[in-house]
C-alpha cells in the first residue's frame, strides 16, 4: 500500500501547527461579559496604581508592560486555548493599552482628539497586514504564531483606542462618564441591529463590538470608582476587587464546563489543512 506524498506533507503541516488551534474562545455571552470586565479593571487597576498607590505613569507603566509580557509568553506558548491564561493576557492588555494612552495624554501633553485618530489609523494599518497576509480576520482561524501575534496587536491598540475615544467623550468633550456609557451601549446596540437584522458581517461586527466595548468598560469602571463630587459612585478601589472577583468566578466556571471552546467534531480539518500548507509554503519562501 503506498502514500499519498501529497496527503502524508499535509498531515505533517497539521501536525506542525497542531498544538495551535483554538487559541481564542468561541464568541459566546460570557466572552462578551468578562470582556467589559477586563476593560472596567483595565482602567481602574490602572488608575489605582498610578494615583492611590503612588507609582507614578512611568513606574505603572514598567511593571504592567513587564506582568503583560509575561502573560502574553504563556499565551503564545499554550497549545490551545487556557482560560487563565487567555484573560489573563486579556486583563493585562487593557491595563497597558489605557496605560499607553494615559502616558501620552498625562505624560506628553497629547489631547485625545489626537490620539484617538492616530490609534484608529494604528488599527486599521494592522488589520490591512493581516489581511493581506493571512486573507482572513476571522478570529475563528487564530492557528498559526502570525495570525496570533496579529491578533495580539489588534486587541492592544482597540485598547488603546477605545481608552483614547472615551476620554474624548467623558473628559474632554465634557459628556462625563455616565452620558458617556450611555452613548457607547447605543453604539454597539446599533452594531448588533446591523449584525442581526441587516446583515452585516461577522467580522466587521465583532471588531467594531470589540473596539467600542472597551470605552464602554472603561466609561462604567469610572462611573462607578469615581467620588460622587465627581459625578460617580464613589467606590474607588472596591471596583477593582469585585470586578476581579466576577472576573475569576466566571472563568473558574468556563475552566470547568468549557463552554466557550469549540467541539472537535465542529473543526473544519480540510480548511485547517490548506491554511497550514499556505502557511508553511509562505515560511519556506
Amino acid at each position: 500500500m503506498t502514500t499519498d506524498p501529497t496527503a502524508a506533507r499535509g498531515r505533517a503541516y497539521v501536525d506542525r501547527y497542531a498544538h495551535l488551534m483554538n487559541k481564542v474562545p468561541e464568541i459566546t455571552v460570557y466572552f462578551w461579559l468578562i470582556k467589559v470586565l477586563c476593560t472596567t479593571v483595565g482602567q481602574t487597576f490602572a488608575d489605582y496604581l498610578d494615583r492611590t498607590l503612588g507609582l507614578g505613569l512611568t513606574l505603572t507603566t514598567i511593571v504592567i508592560g513587564a506582568a503583560f509580557l509575561v502573560a502574553l509568553t504563556l499565551q503564545l506558548r499554550a497549545r490551545h486555548y487556557v482560560p487563565w491564561i487567555y484573560w489573563l493576557t486579556v486583563a493585562l492588555v487593557s491595563v497597558f493599552g489605557t496605560l499607553i494612552t494615559d502616558n501620552l495624554t498625562a505624560g506628553y501633553g497629547v489631547p485625545t482628539s489626537v490620539t484617538t485618530p492616530v490609534f484608529a489609523v494604528l488599527l486599521a494599518i494592522t488589520f490591512a497586514a493581516w489581511w493581506k497576509a493571512e486573507r482572513t480576520l476571522s478570529i475563528h482561524t487564530i492557528r498559526t504564531p502570525r495570525r496570533e501575534a496579529f491578533y495580539w496587536v489588534g486587541v492592544l491598540f482597540t485598547f488603546a483606542l477605545g481608552t483614547a475615544g472615551g476620554d474624548l467623550l467623558s473628559e474632554q468633550m465634557g459628556l462625563g462618564h455616565l452620558a458617556t456609557v450611555t452613548v457607547f451601549a447605543a453604539a454597539i446596540a446599533v452594531v448588533a441591529v446591523a449584525h442581526y437584522g441587516l446583515r452585516l458581517g461577522a467580522v466587521v461586527s465583532f471588531w467594531l463590538a470589540y473596539v467600542l466595548t472597551r470605552p464602554l468598560g472603561a466609561s462604567i469602571g469610572d462611573y462607578v470608582s469615581q467620588a460622587r463630587h465627581a459625578g460617580g459612585l464613589g467606590l474607588g478601589t472596591a471596583t477593582s476587587v469585585i470586578f476581579l472577583g466576577t472576573i475569576l468566578s466566571l472563568v473558574v466556571f468556563l475552566t470547568v464546563t468549557r463552554s466557550d471552546v469549540t467541539a472537535d467534531d465542529e473543526y473544519d480539518t480540510e480548511s485547517f489543512l490548506a491554511e497550514a500548507e499556505a502557511e508553511a509554503h509562505t515560511c519556506h519562501h
